[in-house]
């Protein structure tokens, strides 16, 4: 039995599933979940998401037009959510502890199997079941794959949701991890149809002025490094209050540095506003396998997007993801 027919055998066992998705969650994870949830609501099978933090507003439409009922764990665990009650888990676009908060404490919890979805490179094996492909742009082209072989009708509302999947995790396909599959998928969900000019303005035409003073503000501290290979940015919990943004305003701004022709790798430092660890973020154009990288740190993701973790204050860190990066750098034109 192939990988994809026993984690269908494992649906087909689901009467109450649970599904989550990484801490900070993008549109891939967003989507992907939505799909899913729908996919298994159209069987019969009772489906609750849990987000390890909030909704972001950019995606919340996918959900709240959908129905998509889900706990908020950013603030703690949510009162009245017990594991327990779910016979199975599903994990959607990661597989690593780090990316799940007070998930490994409690997945003993759970009667039935515990299934990973994904697409990235790092991988940790505490699941019973894992359908992972690398080569996917997200974990949305798994979760389309995965429903058509479980025979759901796919509507015009999981069709969104997966196309939202897909464009989030390829740059409206501009990305390198875009395929010809990619393609013919998004073609296929079009027919069913989505309508991408909605999908175009709610990303990129939807910004808050809170999201647009903060990318100055990360732009203002950019420094090049490594004979201008290198884009460093920070933003402090000074800098968040300044512009009145929070966390997920954070997303895609580190890889404006990319479009500087001399820029390899652009890394972001984010000090959150609980004094845990700085967050960081990067981004590559391929001459450097940044999840490779960010390994050494006990970090991962894509060879060209990924993310680590250091206790520390903003600056000392990203000093010290710094000074490997160049080391990195300088490596590799050896």
């Amino acid at each position: 039995m192939d990988e994809i027919q026993s984690v269908i055998e494992a649906l087909n066992g689901c009467q109450r599933a649970l599904v989550t998705t990484h801490v900070r969650p993008d549109g891939d994870a967003l989507g992907s979940t939505a799909a899913l949830v729908m996919g298994m609501r159209s069987r019969g099978i009772e489906a609750r998401v849990l987000l390890l933090s909030h909704l972001p507003t950019k995606y919340a439409f996918i959900y709240e037009e959908n129905d998509i009922r889900h706990w908020d764990a950013e603030a703690g665990w949510p009162a009245g959510l017990e594991l327990g009650e779910f016979d199975s888990l599903w994990v959607v676009d990661t597989g690593t502890w780090s990316q799940l908060p007070g998930l490994k404490e409690r997945i003993g919890q759970v009667k039935g199997p515990k299934v990973v979805v994904d697409h990235h490179l790092t991988q940790e094996n505490w699941a019973d079941l894992k359908l992972v492909r690398t080569k996917a742009a997200a974990a949305g082209e798994i979760v389309a794959e995965l429903l058509e072989r479980w025979g759901v009708v796919v509507d015009q509302p999981m069709a969104t949701a997966l196309y939202l999947a897909l464009v989030s995790d390829t740059g409206w396909f501009a990305y390198s991890n875009t395929t010809p599959a990619t393609m013919r998928l998004a073609a296929r969900l079009m027919e069913m149809g989505v309508d991408t000019d909605r999908i175009y303005q709610k990303l990129y035409q939807n910004e808050r002025p809170q999201r647009i003073a903060l990318q100055t503000l990360a732009m203002d501290s950019m420094q090049l490094a490594g004979d201008g290979a290198l884009a460093v940015m920070r933003l402090s919990r000074h800098d968040f209050e300044q512009a009145g943004a929070g966390v997920p305003d954070t997303e895609g701004v580190v890889n404006i540095p990319l479009q500087i022709g001399s820029v390899q790798v652009s890394m972001l430092g984010v000090e959150p506003k609980d004094f845990g660890p700085v967050r960081v973020s990067l981004r590559s154009k391929g001459q450097v396998d940044v999840a490779r990288f960010c390994e050494k740190f006990g970090g991962g993701g894509h060879a060209r997007a990924a993310g680590l973790k250091l206790e520390g204050g903003v600056d000392e860190v990203m000093a010290k993801v710094t000074g490997e990066m160049e080391k990195t750098l300088r490596e590799g034109e050896k």
